[in-house]
């Protein structure tokens, strides 16, 4: 009582001093007020939970260079992952290199668990989110140092690809998840108007996902939090270049459920090679397999899991096409080129790549675009000072960026910044500086294969049909970009790109849109996994029909078995009356069909329907 007395209090106090002509607003404005403190107070609470960092935890000493499949292949044992800072080479510790018979015993536990949660109300699972989300925004800081140092991106770069957009997704799910996992009524159609058609959103079971390592915070919690919501159990296998992070997370999850009062073993983190991917991917357990990650391996996981059937979501590589018209504002449209070039030293899946920019704007688009990626700062994300780039996570990947420059530059592609991987100065961490490069065609590697890395590959088009066929002329179709003064035309470009994703005047939007789905086509993958289309993905959609009416429906005693003489003709009457193309046919119908019931009539009425009616 003394919370809703406090309530009408500032109702009170929001009406006072308002003239009579303002009382309306004043009322509004109260109710308003009055509306935000009942729900406040009416509100489920949220309990924090506290879980111990891991920047402070102390690492053994570190040898001399990063090779994680290498250091395992040499010091003979597979058993562990040796886990290094990217920027700094420094060992961060080791992690169990499961082996499948581990793996096999974690999707046994997570199936178990699932059968508990399957029944869960959506309140409990909305908190189960809301636990999460607030530890997120409470701890940012250290997810993203932990981030930082596991991928080697800087901690802007995680605050926008980590955070951001994980809170964004948990937001969407606690506030319209259910909606779209509730029953859904479907028309029952014309001959069965006497059903009640349904389908229900059925959990799948076991969700096993296999993520990158660009993103090792968001790629966990972004299946993750839909598996749950829908009513799942998952297993996520990370990255061995990005495990380090793994057991922090894990703790995050653990507290999580243990706060909601969700099984223990509802989420299970597997670290490992490809012994333990393979192991996920054929376990008979596993409902769905949700894998992010390059054309090629997807390839082999979507062999692997056809051994069970099991439905596979593929979210493969990108190489997305950013079109720039000639009435585009360069002074919006450079600073969104050069954020979703280098965003994560380029290491995005939906990354730009390819920059389609008009003969007309393409010097000044290049030259301002140099000038400012000359004067990125690039190091060490874990480091003191503040850097715009940080480091490719990955061992090897800066010399594989260095041979599709020097590929393109062999065949006539001049370099406008960067372009050359340094040697002496970067023997202290994995990095290729940002670059622009021109003159770049088809027939060029970096033009057909995925870089990613900090590269914007810059061509020119002279007209809306030249830019499209250009955008259109690769092996990837993930996300696009096209800028226009004009909506109508950029709208236009955008309806003939073969991508999955467009964003017009801006770039990768469609991503922070939690409603809409993610994914692409050809050589980027098939099916979703995010939006109204993933979530309800990660269940089997059932259908289902029941009487609409009280009396029970039976078959029609001409139609049992043994069948009346008369059975076809009472069916081809039923589709007379029901699908006939004109109100002539469906009263001969009714005719015929009523013929069926009298003496003698079935067979006289079954020619009669074999007419031509008019």
């Amino acid at each position: 009582m003394a919370g809703l007395e406090a309530c009408l209090g500032a109702a009170r106090a929001a009406l006072d001093g308002f003239e009579l002509q303002a009382l309306p607003l004043a009322a509004i404005a109260a109710a308003l007020v009055v509306a935000l403190l009942i729900r406040a107070l009416l509100a489920q609470r949220v309990p924090s939970i506290s879980v111990e960092p891991i920047t402070g935890e102390a690492a053994p000493a570190s040898p001399a260079r990063r090779s994680t499949r290498k250091a395992a292949a040499a010091g003979g044992d597979a058993t562990t992952i040796p886990c290094y800072d990217p920027g700094t080479q420094e060992l961060l510790g080791y992690v169990p290199a499961m082996s499948a018979e581990e793996v096999r015993g974690l999707v046994a536990r997570a199936k178990a668990a699932g059968q508990q949660w399957r029944a869960s109300p959506f309140s409990q699972r909305r908190q189960l989110l809301k636990i999460m989300l607030k530890f997120i925004v409470e701890n940012q800081e250290e997810i993203c140092r932990v981030s930082a140092i596991d991928s080697g991106k800087p901690m802007v770069d995680a605050a926008f690809g980590e955070v951001i957009v994980t809170c964004e997704k948990i937001w969407w799910l606690v506030q319209q998840g259910e909606q779209y996992l509730k029953p859904e009524t479907r028309p029952a159609g014309t001959m069965m108007f006497y059903k009640h058609a349904r389908v229900e959103y059925v959990p799948v079971g076991v969700v096993g996902a296999i993520v990158p390592w660009n993103y090792p915070f968001h790629n966990i919690f972004n299946p993750l939090t839909a598996a749950l919501f829908a009513g799942n159990a998952i297993v996520i296998k990370v990255s061995e270049h990005a495990s380090w992070s793994a057991r922090y997370y894990q703790r995050i999850i653990d507290a999580a459920l243990a706060a909601a009062g969700a099984p223990a073993d509802l989420v299970q983190i597997v670290t490992g090679y490809g012994e333990a991917g393979n192991a996920l991917v054929t376990s008979p357990d596993v409902g769905k397999i949700i894998f992010v990650g390059s054309t090629q391996i997807g390839r082999k996981v979507m062999e692997a899991a056809a051994a069970n059937l099991t439905p596979v979501v593929l979210e493969l590589g990108g190489k997305d096409a950013f079109i720039v018209c000639e009435d585009a504002d360069l002074d919006q449209v450079l600073p969104t080129a050069l954020r979703g070039a280098f965003q994560s030293c380029g290491q995005n899946c939906a990354g730009a790549e390819r920059f389609i920019v008009h003969e007309r704007v393409f010097d000044e688009f290049v030259r301002r675009a140099a000038e400012t990626t000359s004067a990125l700062r690039q190091g060490a994300a874990s480091g003191e000072e503040m850097v715009d780039c940080g480091a490719m996570c990955m061992p090897g990947a800066a010399e594989k960026v260095q041979e599709l420059i020097d590929d393109a530059v062999a065949k006539g592609a001049k370099v406008a910044a960067g372009g050359k991987l340094p040697r002496g100065s970067s023997a202290a961490g994995q990095f290729y500086p940002p670059t622009v490069i021109t003159g770049v065609t088809p027939d060029m590697r970096i033009w057909q294969e995925e870089v990613f890395g900090p590269v914007m590959a810059v061509v020119k088009f002279s007209s809306d049909d030249e830019a499209v066929a250009i955008a259109n002329d690769c092996p990837f179709g993930l996300g696009s970009s096209v800028f226009s003064g004009s909506r109508r035309r950029a709208r236009a470009m955008a309806a003939r790109l073969e991508a999955g994703m467009s964003s017009l005047n801006d770039f990768a939007t469609t991503y922070m849109c939690q409603s809409l789905p993610f994914g692409g086509v050809k050589h980027s993958g098939f099916d979703r996994f995010a939006g109204i289309e993933g979530l309800r993905g990660m269940c089997i959609p059932k259908a289902v029909a029941e009487d609409r009416w009280p009396f029970k429906t039976a078959i029609p005693p001409l139609l049992q078995y043994p069948v009346s003489d008369k059975a076809f003709s009472f069916v081809s009457s039923l589709v007379w009356m029901f699908y006939a193309p004109s109100w002539a046919g469906n009263a001969k119908g009714l005719v015929s069909l009523i013929a069926c019931f009298l003496p003698g009539g079935g067979r006289k009425a079954a020619a009669s329907n074999g007419k031509k009616t008019q």
